[in-house]
């Protein structure tokens, strides 16, 4: 009855007050995240905690594990928007204006690596609990006014902060976008910067573009070689080294290189048992266009079954059509072009942080 009473003195409709309470929450949801940002910064201060320029330089991990398919569950050569945990080397990335969103502090006069590390030394919390872990990067106002990891021991004209807006594990989420912001604009006002930040409504809409495109494009490649009787693993395991393969660290998966990155992979095998089934997985986001790496795959398919006395099928154990590969072809094609169009690129760097 009181709120009734509210909502006519103030002559809301029931959809106008529920959205103002909404607001208000988010402003409540806000504040404290602002609240404990300061209350951590100050505890920093007081402790005299330093945190090195080393902390800039990890690699943003956003990937979400996904769990593998069962090589019984899949033998037809399809493309299968489901994916399954690797284990790469990490990289060094930079931040990269189509995947982040990209936060501009200026300053008037040159300001030391050392105090802006000193700033976001207390932002070691965003990194835990979040989905996302952010970037930094400085414009060097001392050497040709270059974007670099920031160095406590150079000056700096600019600041860039980023978080990357969608993965694996979908867009991120509202609060977290907004806690990122209002940590960049604390950061700006202690600096005493100008400061250029997207709003974080449009920064949300173009996170959901890009999760579109991402599960869109995000393709796992399989194709199946059944033996006509189970090949013994000290066999099959000779076999799979001399055609290049290399067994992974688990000891059940063969991973299969070129110039030192991976192209493609076996399933799980169990190796205290005869090989039945051998199916070789491809992330074709994962894995540059030119590397031809599905032609490869389908040519140790194809040489493994010769070898082995196996056979290339489809999901009712019927031998592979060449219609189903020109199928397959023309698909890829298709995903290659849509990937190139949207600015990640198959195998790049940007496309290594959106499909993790």
């Amino acid at each position: 009855m009181y709120v009734e009473q509210i909502m006519t003195m103030l002559g809301l409709s029931d959809l106008q007050f529920a959205l103002a309470v909404i607001g208000v929450l988010i402003l409540i949801a806000v504040a404290i995240l602002n609240i404990r940002h300061a209350y951590a910064r100050k505890k920093a201060k007081e402790q005299g905690e330093y945190v090195s320029d080393d902390r800039f330089a990890r690699e943003p991990s956003f990937g979400q594990v996904f769990a593998d398919a069962e090589s019984t569950d899949r033998s037809e050569p399809s493309f299968d928007s489901s994916a399954y945990e690797t284990s790469r080397a990490p990289e060094k990335f930079a931040i990269d204006p189509r995947i982040d969103c990209v936060i501009t502090l200026r300053f008037d006069e040159p300001i030391s690596g050392s105090e802006i590390l000193e700033e976001v030394s207390t932002w070691t919390d965003l990194g835990s609990q979040a989905s996302a872990r952010w970037m930094c990067e400085g414009l060097n106002a001392d050497d040709g006014e270059a974007w670099e990891e920031l160095n406590p021991e150079a000056s700096y004209s600019e600041l860039q902060l980023a978080i990357q807006l969608a993965s694996r594990r979908g867009p991120i989420g509202v609060l977290e976008l907004s806690d990122f912001c209002s940590r960049a604009q604390a950061l700006a006002e202690t600096l005493g910067s100008q400061i250029d930040m997207p709003s974080v409504s449009t920064m949300l809409e173009s996170a959901k573009e890009l999760d579109v495109m991402a599960a869109d494009s995000d393709i796992q490649l399989s194709i199946n070689i059944l033996f006509d009787e189970p090949c013994p693993w000290g066999n099959f395991d000779a076999l799979m080294r001399q055609r290049g393969f290399k067994l992974a660290r688990s000891g059940r998966q063969y991973e299969y290189y070129s110039n030192g990155s991976l192209l493609f992979n076996s399933a799980d095998l169990d190796p205290n048992r005869g090989v039945t089934q051998l199916t070789l997985l491809l992330e074709v986001p994962l894995v540059p266009q030119d590397e031809r790496a599905f032609e490869r795959m389908l040519g140790e398919g194809v040489e493994i079954a010769q070898a082995a006395h196996g056979r290339l099928v489809d999901d009712n154990g019927i031998n592979l059509s060449e219609a189903a590969v020109i199928s397959i072809r023309q698909h890829l094609d298709v995903l290659y072009a849509n990937l190139e169009k949207n600015g990640v690129a198959s195998g790049s760097s940007t496309a290594s942080r959106l499909f993790s």
